[in-house]
């Protein structure tokens, strides 16, 4: 194998390693503005408030594609999705922060929340004014 060849395959080694530890899929549709390292550090920032947030034990770090140049912008839950119609750093940190809290809540975990908000809307009870006891208590006494 000649020099050539192995730089070769080492420059192609190192970017699949670089792809793999990517933190979130994109797509660009059409000419949008995509400013990576922007995107990277409020991906992360948001992981971290979340995960301080709710007391997470482990990192939160949700796979999701990001769409760019999309005709809506929305957070498509089904599809792992935050689709934008162009780059908007709020609406981002959004989308990363729903999907950082749908992981970190199992289904068991939901059906639990579930079943309390329904025991919890069964027990409560309504409170009535009841006359003051010490007009009860004069009328009372001769």
């Amino acid at each position: 194998m000649t020099k050539a060849s192995r730089l070769v395959v080492l420059v192609l080694v190192l970017t699949a390693g670089g792809w793999a530890q990517s933190l979130f899929a994109v797509q660009v549709r059409g000419k949008q503005r995509w400013p990576g390292p922007e995107a990277d550090r409020l991906y992360l920032s948001a992981c971290s408030v979340v995960q301080r947030e709710f007391g997470a034990a482990q990192p939160v770090r949700p796979q999701f594609t990001l769409v760019l140049g999309a005709d809506n912008n929305q957070a498509l839950f089904d599809r792992r999705e935050i689709r934008l119609t162009k780059w908007d750093a709020y609406l981002f940190a959004q989308g990363v922060a729903l999907f950082a809290f749908e992981d970190l809540m199992s289904q068991d975990k939901i059906l639990a929340i579930a079943r309390r908000a329904l025991t919890w809307a069964d027990s409560t009870v309504e409170i009535r004014a009841t006359p003051n006891r010490q007009t009860m208590n004069s009328e009372a006494t001769p």
